[in-house]
């Protein structure tokens, strides 16, 4: 069997569903015999690569880098699984979807200016505050997912549980206890 190409991709969250992936423990050995991690928090590598066989992406969408992101990675994998519950719901991140319709300048605006100590004011040079999406969304309504595994954080022997099941080439299937969600 050829070693899978997996990716790990943290968006809008907590990271938390990243630390739960490192709570495979022993499990993680085993992973890296049979696949190649070529793109994580974990990795040193910033270029989002060609031809990925699975990603799992944390995280809501909340800005437009994100989004940007996002798209590249769906295009460049075969297999795209939401990784908890910011990524399958878009969870708290989305808070600031109840502030309005249109509030990506409010929530700077709170950040910077109104909850500010010194120096208030919005940054406005690139690459410093990515430009909010007008609201935070969860993956699947950027792009197609093709699974999704819930929990916040996924505990990490639901993660196991999918991550075996793709590496036999079986569909991932999440029943009874394995389907929670928080």
């Amino acid at each position: 069997m050829d070693r899978l190409k997996v990716a790990t991709v943290w968006l809008g969250g907590c990271s938390g569903c990243h630390m739960s992936f490192l709570d495979l423990d022993e499990f993680l050995l085993e992973l890296a015999d049979k696949i190649d991690l070529v793109y994580s928090p974990v990795v040193d590598t910033k270029e989002y690569p060609e031809n990925v066989d699975v990603c799992l992406v944390e995280g809501a969408v909340c800005n437009e880098d994100n989004l940007e992101l996002l798209r590249r990675i769906r295009a460049r994998t075969q297999v795209l699984v939401a990784f908890g519950d910011c990524a399958v719901t878009a969870n708290v991140p989305a808070i600031r979807n109840q502030l309005g319709l249109r509030n990506d300048e409010s929530v700077l605006q709170r950040a910077y200016v109104e909850g500010a100590q010194s120096n208030p004011g919005v940054p406005r040079h690139p690459g410093i505050v990515p430009p909010l999406l007008p609201r935070v969304l969860p993956v699947h309504e950027a792009v197609h997912v093709d699974y999704f595994l819930p929990g916040c954080p996924p505990p990490a022997d639901r993660i196991k549980a999918v991550l075996t099941q793709v590496l036999a080439g079986a569909e991932p299937r999440l029943e009874g206890p394995q389907l929670k969600f928080g």
